[in-house]
């Protein structure tokens, strides 16, 4: 195992160079980077065997994770090479053979000014008092570092106590004014939803919930939000009336109209984050926002969630903002093409129409 240990180290390094955001170890291929959101093959590197990836994956857990992993057929967890670099990561088994997915969690948490996003508005939700903040968008854009920024805000601005719980611990926050205590799934709490259930005991202030998985976690998160808490979450959903709906449609029909009210009276405001390739290199930030308003209340009461988007375009005095007009500032700044502006966006026709 040493030596899988000594080759995936000589890995990160090349990933870390090449400013990667992910390693893919998977049999038959070489070992992949991903860079500006595009795979890259380490050709210089052998292509991988069963026994190559089964020894790096297994040098990386302990032995009850790898009895996970063999029961179950996929594990999450985290890693640390050579203590410096931290990695999110996902094994599971294909085709009777292993392979694994690392995210590169940075070591730092970056400020919503380095990531490209809307601080004001972005710190105003952060510092408030209670209520339920979502941050949305598709797996491998942001979700996770933009929801650590706007944590470690509270930490470094307010004496607040903050519990996270997480599928695995990805940022590592340095407690400043604020009590951090970080808890993850399997390991210091049992499940999403247990982990909630605890923190009504543990005189919380604010809770960021690494991700909503059942109905269970989504009722208790609306229900801390409405006592007094301000809670923090994401979902992989698209934008903001599709979140609303997902969650509202994840509960059985009786009790819709229930979650409908509480989602009424305590939700915030929803986030949600494209990360496009920049013209000059890299990746670049698109978003939409969603302010809840009174008008947008009625609507989440109303069962009118498909009418959200109208809101959003003509809410602009409120802070709101459209998808399509970020994707086009982007554009006309000189950020990215129309062509990727096009290809990101949820209505390409409306975007035509915005653009002349």
């Amino acid at each position: 195992m040493a030596d899988y240990l000594k080759k995936l180290s000589e890995l990160v390094l090349v990933a870390i160079e090449s400013n990667a955001s992910d390693i893919h170890l998977s049999v038959g291929k070489h070992p992949a980077i991903r860079v500006a959101g595009s795979l890259t093959f380490l050709t210089k590197q052998p292509v991988l065997t069963p026994k190559d990836v089964e020894s790096f994956v297994f040098s990386m857990i302990n032995e009850s994770q790898k009895t996970k992993l063999l029961e179950k057929g996929e594990l999450d967890f985290a890693y640390n090479s050579d203590g410096k670099v931290r990695f999110r990561c996902n094994a599971f088994r294909q085709k009777g053979f292993l392979g694994i997915a690392m995210r590169i969690v940075p070591s730092q948490i970056k400020s919503l000014e380095e990531l490209g996003l809307p601080v004001d508005m972005l710190r105003s939700f952060a510092l408030k008092q209670q209520g339920f903040f979502l941050i949305v968008g598709p797996t491998g854009h942001g979700k996770s570092t933009t929801m650590a920024a706007m944590v470690d805000i509270i930490n470094k601005e307010t004496n607040q106590h903050i519990v996270t719980i997480e599928d695995p611990v990805e940022h590592l926050f340095v407690q400043n004014k604020s009590i951090i205590d970080q808890r993850e799934v399997l390991y210091d709490t049992q499940t999403f939803a247990s982990g909630l259930r605890a923190m009504f005991r543990q005189d919380v202030d604010v809770a960021m919930i690494g991700e909503m998985r059942d109905p269970e976690s989504i009722a208790i998160s609306v229900t801390a939000a409405e006592t007094g808490h301000l809670v923090f979450s994401s979902l992989h959903t698209n934008n903001a009336s599709q979140t609303v709906d997902r969650i509202i449609d994840s509960f059985p029909a009786n009790n819709q109209n229930q979650i409908r009210l509480q989602l009424a009276g305590s939700l915030l405001g929803i986030f949600s984050q494209r990360l496009i390739p920049r013209i000059s290199g890299g990746l670049v930030p698109a978003y939409e926002l969603l302010v809840v308003n009174t008008a947008v209340r009625n609507l989440i009461r109303e069962a009118r969630t498909h009418e959200i988007d109208i809101v959003i375009e003509t809410g602009s005095e409120d802070g709101m903002v459209s998808l399509n007009s970020s994707l086009l500032n982007l554009v006309r700044s000189g950020e990215i093409t129309i062509e990727n502006a096009m290809a990101y966006s949820m209505s390409p026709n409306a975007l035509v129409e915005l653009s002349k």
